[in-house]
């Protein structure tokens, strides 16, 4: 990728980064979006500093010439798991990756224009669309988790309610399941 639009991105990467954070956290339903916003404080406000400083992270590592797929992984995971807990749809999750591409058009749309730098910024956006397919698959990783978390806890649940009920009869573990015929 040409340095240009590095360089332009560079400059405005404070406006970038604090627009794309507003837009962000806008996703969420209005009364927790101003509490995201407005509380500074990361032990009364994790999510938002969670959220806060992945996306500084993801923005910088985008800037680079190439991605790394694990550091990228470790940037997006603590995002993607507060959402998948918070039972965003799938689409919800990730919609804030596309949001960079909106922030980074509007703070720097007369430099794109000015410089020619269209190119460039495709090329820049497709990055983008690659960190929305990791943030994708790590969704449905995390809610796969939750589902056999769920899963387990209902059939634990479910087991001891027999048990309590009676139902449920202890197997000794040295005892063979089949007795072994004696008349044969």
């Amino acid at each position: 990728m040409n340095m240009r639009l590095n360089n332009l991105l560079a400059q405005r990467k404070t406006a970038i980064i604090k627009n794309w954070f507003t837009l962000a956290v806008e996703t969420y339903p209005p009364d927790t979006a101003s509490f995201l916003k407005r509380q500074k404080d990361p032990f009364a406000n994790p999510v938002g500093k969670t959220i806060s400083r992945g996306l500084e992270a993801l923005f910088n590592e985008l800037l680079l010439k190439e991605m790394d797929h694990e550091t990228i992984i470790s940037f997006l995971d603590p995002i993607i798991r507060i959402r998948a807990i918070q039972n965003f749809s799938p689409s919800q999750a990730v919609s804030f990756i596309f949001l960079l591409k909106k922030t980074i058009r509007e703070n720097i749309k007369k430099g794109i224009s000015e410089e020619q730098l269209f190119n460039e910024l495709l090329l820049f956006e497709s990055k983008i669309d690659q960190l929305a397919m990791i943030a994708f698959n790590l969704y449905m990783q995390c809610k796969e988790k939750i589902y056999d978390l769920k899963a387990n806890e209902m059939r634990n649940s479910t087991y001891k309610a027999f048990k309590r009920a009676g139902l449920v009869r202890e197997m000794p573990v040295d005892e063979p399941d089949i007795k072994p015929n004696i008349n044969a």
